[in-house]
């Protein structure tokens, strides 16, 4: 017995349906850190999903580039701005509030760590610096300022973090960002809880390994093989390679959809290979 053969579905239905489900034309969106790889390739991706991207960082030149790249690749001329902003300056942030107007969407791409080393070699100006990079600028911070004015204006807005593998399990000897990106997770729940109520929605990405600025030198060496952390890591990740950056985009896109993820709240969604999944 044959299969029955099935017509193809209605293109122009199913672009209509994915666009209605994913489509941010409409919406603005803040993307801090917004100089970095990680915050200006999140950023191009709301930006090609339709949305307004205002980047703030503390490095004019690294939002200059950010923002000739983005546009580059999205073709758009309008609706792709920046603002040098310090992100642990409180007053700096209400002022970059006030000049980004409505906004809708808040991502926290800021954060990043240093060094490694054995916990009783740790430096503390240096563990103070990365808590302070990755929980105040990264992430409380944020939330404070732009939740008081999304409450104040009554906006439903979408907020989402940039967790870790070590917001799970730590990783070994880089102890400042364990601490930092755990705290991350438990902020990320603990504002879904408080920001409920105004129908505002607090949630976290968990990027697995993905070759990048940061931690390019410790995963590789200068020939592009494996250094023994880099070996280490692919060995821990069940699909045996270092992410690329489009595969984060899906769920960036997800989480700022209010159309797809109107009821989630609260979580941190690892995009990592498998590296989580433990098993014998």
């Amino acid at each position: 017995m044959t299969a029955k053969h099935q017509e193809p579905a209605n293109t122009g239905a199913v672009c209509d349906y994915l666009c209605r489900m994913f489509s941010l034309t409409g919406k603005k969106a803040v993307v801090t850190g917004g100089g970095g790889v990680l915050g200006t390739d999140m950023a191009c991706a709301i930006a090609r999903a339709g949305a307004d991207v205002i980047l703030w960082d503390v490095r004019e030149d690294g939002l200059k580039a950010s923002v000739e790249r983005i546009r580059k690749e999205t073709g758009r001329a309008e609706g792709i701005d920046y603002r040098q902003v310090d992100l642990m300056n409180e007053e700096q942030m209400f002022a970059a509030i006030d000049a980004a107007g409505d906004f809708q969407i808040l991502l926290n791409a800021c954060g990043g760590g240093r060094g490694k080393g054995p916990l009783v070699e740790q430096d503390m100006e240096t563990f103070r610096f990365v808590m302070k990079l990755n929980v105040e600028a990264g992430c409380f911070l944020p939330m404070k300022v732009v939740g008081k004015r999304w409450i104040e204006k009554k906006v439903s807005g979408c907020i989402i973090n940039i967790a870790s593998m070590s917001s799970f399990v730590p990783l070994s000897g880089v102890w400042p960002y364990d601490a930092a990106k755990a705290a991350v997770k438990n902020l990320t729940e603990g504002a879904a809880k408080e920001f409920a109520p105004y129908g505002i929605r607090v949630n976290a990405i968990a990027p697995g390994f993905f070759l990048g600025e940061q931690n390019r030198r410790l995963l590789t060496n200068e020939d592009g093989s494996l250094t023994e952390r880099g070996k280490a890591v692919i060995a821990h990740t069940p699909f045996g390679r270092f992410g690329q950056a489009q595969e984060l985009m899906g769920a960036v896109l997800y989480l700022s959809s209010n159309e797809a993820a109107g009821f989630v709240t609260g979580i941190t969604v690892p995009v990592d290979g498998g590296y989580l999944v433990h098993n014998i």
